[in-house]
Order: C-alpha cells, then structure tokens, then sequence
C-alpha cells in the first residue's frame, strides 16, 4: 500500500472514530484527499515551480494528514561519514572534511578557535538556484564579516592616496566606506556542515530522525571543545530542518558538558511530519544561552511554533514575506535576511518592536522597546517580534538613527 492510501486510510480512522475527534472534511475535501501526492512524487523542484499559495496548502495537508495518527516514524539518519563539512578559512579557501573527522582537520588550521566560530547546519541541498544563491550569500557575508580588518585598513590606504589629490570631492563609493570604517570588526571561523545534501529526496526530508541526527552533531561540538575551543564563543545556526537538528545538537551538547552553547539560530525552523512521540522534537528555548529564531514561511515549509527567546517575523505569520514567489524561495529568504545583517555596517538593517501581529505593528500599537533581528540581536531579548522587509535586497527598512522620530524609530541604548 502506498504511503498516500495509508495515510488516506488513517484519516477515514480517525474521522470516523468520535464526533469530538479532528474531521478532516472540514478542512479537505474527498477530491483533494485523493489528489494529494506521496511523499516520493514530491521534489524541491516541484515546489519551487509551483505558486507560494499552492505550494503552501500542500505542505499544510500533508503536515497535518502526517499527525492524525503519528504513524510517520523518523527513520532516516545519515552516516557521519556521508555528511560534507567545509572549513573556510578567511582568505576563502576551503578545507573539505567529513561529520565524523571535521574537528581534526579543523583544530589543524592555524589559530582555529581563537576567535568567534560560526557553525550552519543546511537543512536542504543545494540543488535548486535559489537555495545555492542564499547559501553563497551567507559564506560571502561571513568572509567580509571576518576579513573586515584587512578590508578597514585598505579603505584607509585609499583614502589617503584620494586626500593627495588636489580637487578632492567626495563620491557615492566614498561614502560607504564610511559604514566600513565604523562596522565594528570581528576575526572568526566559518564551518558549513551540509546536512541538506543527505536530504536529496522529499521522503528524507520528511523521515529524518532529528534527535539521532542532533546527537551526532553535538558530539562533534563536545569534541571541538574538548580540544580547547571555548564553547561560549561557538554559534551554530541551523537553517530550516537543520535549525531542528541545531536545537538537538545544543540538547546533546547540555547533557553531554553541563554547559550551553552561548548562541543557537534558527532560520525558518521546518515542519516535521515525522515526530518521535513523548517529547518536544526540534529547537526551543534553552536549547542554548540565547535561541533566536526567523520565520520567513511560518505556514509554508516552516513552524509556526515559537521556538526561541526570541522569535521575528517579518511581515507577521504568512506563507512566505514580500518578494518570495513559491515556497522555497520564502523560507530561503530567512538565510539572506540573517546573511545581509552579517556584512559589515548592515548588523542594524532589520529594525524589529514586540508586536502580536502585523496589523498592530502597523497601527503602532507595540510594545517594548526596539531591537534588531539579525546577528546584532539582543542576547536579553524576549517573546514575539514584528517588522517590514521590502521584496528586493536589501531587504531590510533601515533609517539612520538620528532621522528615526517615528514610534518604529524609537531607539533604546544598550
């Protein structure tokens, strides 16, 4: 029997078993029951392909179909040794490893763990444009976030030799290297581990045991500092179900130490049709010091469960945020946000106030003081977050600070 009659099967169960239980009539019609696809007539390709709405609804059915009687099982862990991990360093060179041997070939470069450690874990392979280009995005604006000194100095240079010229005026170039002089500079290590290349199919994808997998990953962080990494200078962001494996990995971590990891992110934390029954699967607050969660398409591939300290949305609870054309391209948006914050003099770009929806954002019913979605989050920041994005990059509505006379303005010191 298929997996699309059984879970047909499970919903005829479950409708019939009680008036008082969920019936799936209500919100699924026999006609869309029977068209709906199985888990291995659906590709990341076909969803990029379809509508953001259309691509949406079919995520909801099968997320909700997948839960009426929890019969999905997470089965699906990969072999440490089937996991690439790549180590760049801050001239852009990569070192290319495995899960089960990256801490070596990483404790073997000069000065690694010195400095601020960035640790993503994919959660979806890089097999459509869209996902290559916010993931290159990300690298790109860690490599200019770490090679910011280098880069401070030869604006510096420039402007001297600019300063002998007789006739000197100032150009439009010239003006952003003022955002480069004032960004501030930070030195670091940049590690991918490529989770989502092992989820090459949807079934995967949907099958994926999130707490083995976490467990594998936190040992590896067990081990960096057990080699002398300071473990309150490591961030690992995860990016949609790799933001779930994250939150795992900080669990593995905690238990493994008696520590927590300073700062897990999670960007567009996925729906998980397979769940492990009895606990909380996935990432949540306490999983690190500070958990900071971007939901770009709470009601398409992504949760609507508040997951960290704090949680953003941008544009309120939707399928996908201005711009985003289809459901991969939405939840991918969360990883450029986070990535655009990441370069030099952008850290502020995401302007955000405590909001319950989108409306009373707008009607500038908030509360709370101001923050900044993005790396630049307040580490004592709490509860739900509101704020606009425009639908091309740069996507963030920032206004210099001493032009912000608006309630969105209102700007609190640290």
């Amino acid at each position: 029997m298929s997996l699309r009659l059984c879970l047909l099967a499970c919903l005829i169960v479950a409708a019939s078993a009680s008036k008082d239980e969920l019936k799936p009539t209500k919100w699924l019609s026999a006609s869309e029951l029977e068209s709906l696809p199985s888990l291995n007539e659906i590709s990341l390709e076909r969803l990029e392909n379809m509508p953001l709405q259309k691509g949406a609804q079919l995520l909801e059915q099968l997320y909700h179909i997948s839960h009426i009687k929890r019969d999905l099982t997470p089965s699906f862990v990969p072999s440490p040794s089937n996991i690439p991990v790549k180590i760049v360093k801050a001239n852009g060179e990569r070192v290319e490893a495995k899960l089960n041997n990256y801490v070596e070939k990483a404790m073997a470069q000069p000065g690694f763990g010195e400095d601020e450690v960035t640790i993503v874990l994919t959660g979806l392979p890089q097999t459509t444009p869209t996902i290559k280009k916010a993931m290159r995005q990300l690298e790109q604006a860690y490599m200019q976030r770490y090679n910011l000194q280098q880069q401070q100095k030869n604006v510096q240079q420039n402007e001297q030799q600019q300063e002998q010229n007789k006739g000197y005026e100032a150009t439009s170039s010239e003006e952003t290297n003022d955002q480069w002089k004032m960004a501030k500079a930070t030195s670091g290590n940049f590690i991918v581990i490529d989770l989502g290349c092992t989820l090459n199919d949807f079934t995967r994808l949907s099958l994926l045991d999130v707490d083995r997998t976490g467990a594998m990953v936190g040992q590896t962080l067990v081990e960096l500092t057990n080699s002398g990494v300071p473990y309150e200078i490591i961030h690992l962001i995860g990016q949609g179900l790799g933001a779930n494996v994250a939150g795992a990995a900080g669990q593995k971590f905690t238990e493994q130490t008696g520590h927590k990891l300073r700062r897990i992110t999670g960007l567009d934390p996925a729906k998980q049709l397979a769940k492990n029954s009895g606990h909380i699967d996935g990432l949540s607050r306490g999983d690190a010091d500070f958990v900071d969660v971007i939901h770009t398409s709470s009601l398409g591939m992504g949760t609507l469960t508040r997951c960290g300290d704090v949680d953003f949305y941008p544009n309120g609870v939707s399928q996908g945020v201005p711009g985003a054309q289809n459901v991969i391209e939405a939840t991918m948006r969360a990883t450029r946000y986070f990535a655009e914050s990441v370069r030099p003099g952008n850290e502020r770009n995401f302007p955000a106030v405590p909001a319950n929806s989108l409306k009373q954002y707008k009607q500038n019913d908030g509360f709370g003081r101001r923050c900044y979605m993005g790396i630049d989050a307040d580490f004592d920041l709490k509860g739900d977050y509101i704020l606009e994005v425009n639908e091309r990059s740069p996507f963030g509505k920032r206004a210099p600070a001493q032009k912000q006379i608006s309630y969105h303005g209102l700007h609190h010191s640290n």
